[in-house]
């Protein structure tokens, strides 16, 4: 198998509500970003809740399919913060990279 590039330009300090899973939407309130909404960035490391985890917020990050994603699709959250394609008024969080489906890992370029 090989590995996907990462690269995160901008990491950001999220001080966690919740315990947070790696590569997922978080939101400003330090637990995943629900359904539709805009996110602070990507989970970097799994964080337990009242910690802070790091969250990239530019590059090239990897984050957890919610459903099947096209590369070239705009994506956004689900509400367990695993990336969709966005349709109707979701906020854009993203555009893959990657063609994935839920449960795999691909890459999104965000900050574009």
């Amino acid at each position: 198998m090989t590995n996907k590039t990462y690269i995160p330009l901008l990491i950001e300090s999220l001080k966690t509500s919740i315990d947070l899973r790696p590569h997922r939407f978080a939101g400003f309130n330090g637990a995943y970003c629900t359904a539709g909404i805009k996110a602070l960035g990507v989970t970097d490391a799994s964080t337990p809740g009242g910690e802070y985890a790091p969250v990239a917020v530019l590059g090239i990050l990897l984050v957890e399919a919610g459903g099947t994603i096209a590369a070239g699709d705009a994506v956004a959250s689900d509400a367990e913060g695993r990336a969709v394609k966005a349709v109707d008024s979701a906020a854009i969080n993203g555009y893959a990279i990657d063609a994935g489906t839920a449960g795999q890992e691909i890459r999104i370029i965000r900050g574009i």
